[in-house]
């Protein structure tokens, strides 16, 4: 037998199923429910055609402004990871420069807003 075929699963929306097609396999076209299903339904096709399948990559194609709208998703929540470091960063250095200046951690708690519980993990971190 020869060596697994890594596959890339285009999929494309058609009637409430994903059409599945599969260039390095000529021939191969499939079709699933959901996205989790498109591997099996490959591997199962690839099967019947006598090809034995390595790695099975999902690319779903989705038309233009909904892929702009899943583009700007992951872009969102990116920026927002990256935000949330940059708070926790500040936070941290916050809090130690107000207890180095001898703030209580009450005091810390009340001016940054956050509880005691948060203040004493943010000097332990």
């Amino acid at each position: 037998m020869s060596d697994p075929v890594n596959a890339t699963a285009v999929c494309r929306r058609a009637d409430g199923w994903w059409a599945v097609e599969v260039p390095e396999i000529p021939g191969l076209f499939t079709q699933a429910r959901r996205l989790d299903q498109v591997e099996a339904t490959v591997r199962d096709a690839a099967d019947l055609l006598g090809v034995d399948v390595g790695d099975v990559t999902i690319d779903p194609q989705l038309d233009e402004t909904t892929q702009r709208m899943v583009d700007d998703l992951f872009a969102k929540r990116d920026a927002a990871r990256k935000a949330q470091e940059e708070a926790s960063r500040l936070a941290r250095s916050t809090v130690a420069t107000l207890r180095g200046e001898g703030l209580t951690v009450r005091d810390v708690a009340t001016v940054t807003g956050v509880s005691l519980q948060r203040v004493s993990a943010l000097q332990d971190a």
